[in-house]
């Protein structure tokens, strides 16, 4: 399973989502960044987000699953994230989590979507709260 998240989620949230995988890889795009942090480059706290937010999902999927988290995912690109681990790891569903759409960021409503269509396979959206 790959499990793609842009926030920090609490154990319970995901528990029932990760109870059948047997091996999980975490990727977090740093879709926190506003359009012109991204423009120039200022993007270190959406990245330290976006770590928080693959440790927090890791530690809900320890003792459902293995755990990896891709340590290359805290990028900008949601897309091309998601198509390189989809490429790589041929998970055989993907499990997209986000916030609830009023608070999620431009980054996520236009490249998670974009990937996750383009992934073709299987895909469950949490949209948490």
């Amino acid at each position: 399973m790959l499990v793609v998240t842009t926030t920090v989620v609490d154990q319970s949230d995901l528990g029932e989502a990760l109870a059948d995988a047997d091996e999980v890889r975490v990727v977090a795009p740093a879709a926190k960044v506003s359009r012109l942090a991204w423009l120039t480059g200022a993007e270190d706290d959406a990245r330290a987000e976006a770590d928080l937010a693959a440790q927090t999902v890791a530690e809900a999927a320890l003792g459902h699953a293995s755990v990896e988290v891709d340590p290359t995912s805290q990028n900008t690109d949601a897309a091309q994230d998601v198509d390189d681990a989809v490429r790589t790891f041929e998970p055989d569903e993907v499990v997209v989590v986000t916030r609830a759409e009023e608070e999620s960021t431009w980054l996520e409503d236009e490249a998670l979507r974009k990937a996750v269509e383009d992934s073709g396979v299987p895909v469950r959206h949490f949209e948490l709260p």
